[in-house]
């Protein structure tokens, strides 16, 4: 599985206009129920509903919020990156401003984790990051996470 699998040119934000995790998580899921055709409520109550069991803040600026949901064909991935980071509990403590959000069919067990483990290894990577952080179009971000050696 590749990240292009999962993610599509206009799934991507590059200046996500946020002032507290959740404004940032309703972003999200406007885009994704444009996206999926999924009403926005849903997609949010079920990534808020995730995040309540811990933050998805996995440190050094990203956050990686997911869930799964019924009506879903495959595998969707959202990319934003904020103009201004934000609070998002994360387990550093440090404020984010990359976020890739997961969604995923609600019996597509491993496959959502190939892709969780897939989106952790190309963000965990900081060149890929900070060349992340210097994009300002959502042409450039895509292409950057969609490059076959990225991750």
């Amino acid at each position: 599985m590749e990240i292009r699998d999962i993610i599509e040119p206009d799934a991507v934000i590059p200046h996500l206009k946020a002032n507290s995790k959740k404004q940032a998580l309703q972003e999200l899921a406007r885009l994704a129920s444009d996206i999926t055709g999924l009403a926005q409520r849903e997609v949010f109550d079920v990534v808020l509903q995730r995040e309540r069991l811990g933050s998805t803040g996995v440190g050094n600026g990203i956050a990686i919020p997911h869930g799964k949901l019924p009506g879903l064909e495959r595998l969707y991935g959202l990319f934003a990156r904020a103009d201004h980071a934000i609070d998002f509990d994360a387990v550093d403590d440090q404020p984010v401003d990359l976020v890739f959000l997961l969604l995923a069919p609600e019996r597509a067990g491993a496959d959502h984790l190939k892709a969780l483990a897939k989106v952790s290894r190309l963000l965990r990577d900081q060149s890929v990051c900070a060349r992340l952080r210097g994009c300002s179009t959502s042409a450039a971000i895509f292409t950057l996470l969609t490059e076959p050696d990225a991750a």
